[in-house]
């Protein structure tokens, strides 16, 4: 068993040779897009280094190795597509955030729910101490997805953290939500039980987005992940709705993107029920590149109202 894995380990992950060789040349940086319903995707280097691996201080040699070693496996012709930084440069557009009116709403943004079979979800923005835990959710739930081992779940998270570190600096154009899951009854503190994340318009927009690709002047839905003992209580449900919620807040375009893979029945039927329609379908050539084919899935959200607040979806009689 510990030969097969570690030649299944060099068939997928070639570069991780090439890197610890102490001739080799050190690889560019790159900035990562990050999609469970895809892949990391490495987006067009923004920096150079000569020299070897070896002349770099400790973490950055860390950061490089994983990176190269992550990245080169799960790239996917993404060079030509400019960073998420490079976006907020981009001319302002119709229906694009404000940043002095969005700001405060994203912070202020809270949503309870008691959920049907007990316990509340507080839904609300990460905050930077909690950018790890985050990572480690999505990190688990990516291992999962992607059926990678177990014990490389930390060098994903390691990349995860980097990613949401970059997306959280790109508010209030960018907004990485998380929910917290409390027993009505347990006096302990709140476990960690969601996360999503929402680009608003094209200076959030994903450097390099899954296929189908999905309008970057649009809000986008991405990156949502429950964690695997809190399934089934209709919390992925709950964080839909708070995304549409907050997009609405936010005055952003009403037209919301999300993707879903082919074979992932369950969320497909959740989105259906909440009103997402498919836009297009990948082709099966994408299985060339090692991905599944995916559903990109949109709906048009109500005007906001004055009790926007308050609202609650219509599709709350619908079970998941």
């Amino acid at each position: 068993k510990t030969t097969i894995a570690s030649f299944l380990f060099v068939i997928r992950f070639p570069s991780l040779i090439i890197i610890n060789r102490k001739d080799s040349m050190a690889c560019p940086p790159t900035r990562l897009s990050l999609s469970l319903d895809s892949t990391l995707q490495p987006s067009a280097p923004s920096t150079t280094f000569a020299g070897t691996t070896t002349s770099l201080p400790p973490e950055k040699r860390q950061s490089l190795i994983i990176r190269s070693v992550l990245g080169r496996f799960y790239s996917s012709s993404s060079a030509t597509h400019p960073t998420a930084s490079s976006r907020i440069d981009a001319p302002e557009q119709s229906g694009a955030v404000n940043n002095d009116e969005a700001l405060p709403v994203l912070r202020d943004f809270r949503v309870i729910k008691e959920l049907d079979r007990g316990g509340v979800l507080e839904i609300r923005p990460v905050e930077p101490g909690e950018l790890e835990a985050t990572g480690k959710l999505l990190a688990e739930t990516f291992s999962e997805s992607r059926l990678v081992p177990v014990r490389y779940a930390h060098l994903i998270a390691f990349l995860v953290r980097e990613y949401l570190e970059e997306r959280r600096a790109l508010e209030p154009h960018v907004a990485v939500l998380i929910g917290f899951y409390k027993e009505t009854d347990d006096e302990g503190p709140a476990q960690l039980a969601c996360t999503a994340e929402i680009s608003f318009d094209v200076h959030g927009a994903n450097a390099a987005p899954p296929t189908p690709r999905p309008p970057p002047d649009c809000p986008y839905i991405c990156n949502m992940a429950v964690r695997k003992s809190l399934r089934r209580r209709r919390i992925g449900w709950h964080l839909l709705e708070a995304c549409e919620e907050l997009i609405t807040r936010m005055a952003a375009k009403r037209e919301v993107y999300l993707h879903c893979r082919v074979v992932d029945k369950g969320p497909f039927d959740m989105y259906r029920k909440a009103g997402y329609e498919v836009s297009k379908t990948d082709s099966y050539f994408v299985w060339l590149s090692l991905q599944r084919r995916k559903h990109l899935m949109w709906k048009k959200l109500p005007p906001p109202s004055d009790d926007t607040v308050d609202q609650s979806s219509a599709c709350e009689d619908h079970p998941i």
